[in-house]
């Protein structure tokens, strides 16, 4: 499972490059905001740490649904990249709420397209 992507509400899903998988706009042609969070040496973590931190990330992720449109865990790098609906402070509010279950989660970039 560690060589696997886990994305936040798909389920599992095979390599496929980001580019594919995450939205860029919304249906009246907004740009979406994406930003990136490391969790250093999650892989190796045992899997009962990586399946409790999984599950902190997806309740902290489902408090702001109709925001986030998309989240995606790549466990190969321990990266998980985060797009959301454009709303000023997003970004630090959901990194900090993150960060309140997973302390070790760092914010690697912040990209708006």
């Amino acid at each position: 499972m560690s060589d696997q992507k886990i994305d936040m509400f798909k389920g599992v899903v095979p390599g496929e490059p980001l580019y594919k998988l995450a939205p860029t706009r919304d249906e009246n042609g907004n740009s979406f905001v994406d930003f990136m969070l490391i969790i250093p040496k999650l892989k190796k973590k045992p899997q009962n740490y990586i399946d409790q931190t999984l599950q902190d990330i997806q309740m902290v992720l489902s408090r702001y649904s109709s925001e986030v449109v998309f989240a995606n865990m790549d466990l190969k790098i321990n990266c998980l990249w985060i797009s959301h609906k454009p709303r000023p402070g997003l970004c630090k509010e959901l990194t900090s709420a993150i960060r309140q279950y997973v302390p070790e989660a760092m914010l690697v970039g912040d990209v708006s397209r």
